[in-house]
């Protein structure tokens, strides 16, 4: 059985090895999953771009739509990655573990939108009207409709990439949501 070691900046190519001493500068460490993206001479490059391409949705937004995708994938590696950024962003353990579950009872905004983003990845995009409707209904537009649809693709091939490769974890490591829910 083939196993996947993460790649060291030796290991990739030149354009890759310079993406790589961006992201030490800027976050202070390449995570393993950005390094097997690299595997690819152009996949990791793309990727980031997706990643950080501009977006409707505020960085609570962006972690609820992140939590309940990388949840129903079950990605422990971007569940790990993404509660550490929620706490970054104001959320508490309590909140990401709902937002992991596809609910949010302390914000109906950001329940609507775990809602959707749970719904859309359990049902392959095809969201029912009460889902969407919820969803229009807490404010959302349009625009952020859209932009949902592409934060669920850009976590959903992280996820596959992760659940692939079982590159290893390289953040505080959370537990199976039906473990710290009993």
């Amino acid at each position: 059985m083939r196993t996947f070691e993460v790649p060291t900046k030796g290991q990739v190519s030149e354009a890759n090895q310079t993406i790589f001493d961006d992201l030490k500068g800027k976050l202070g460490f390449v995570p393993n999953l950005y390094a097997t993206y690299a595997y690819s001479n152009n996949a990791l490059q793309n990727y980031l771009t997706l990643n950080s391409a501009s977006t409707s949705l505020n960085n609570k937004e962006k972690e609820a739509v992140n939590l309940a995708v990388s949840e129903v994938n079950g990605c422990n590696y971007c569940l790990s990655a993404h509660t550490a950024i929620a706490k970054m962003n104001g959320l508490n353990d309590a909140e990401i573990l709902e937002l992991r579950a596809g609910s949010a009872s302390f914000d109906q905004k950001l329940n609507a939108l775990a809602t959707f983003a749970k719904h859309s990845v359990e049902t392959r995009g095809k969201v029912s009207d009460e889902v969407k409707e919820a969803f229009f209904q807490a404010g959302f537009t349009n625009e952020n409709l859209v932009d949902t649809i592409v934060l669920i693709g850009d976590k959903t091939i992280s996820n596959y990439l992760n659940n692939t490769t079982e590159i290893p974890v390289d953040f505080p490591q959370v537990q199976p949501l039906e473990l710290v829910q009993h």
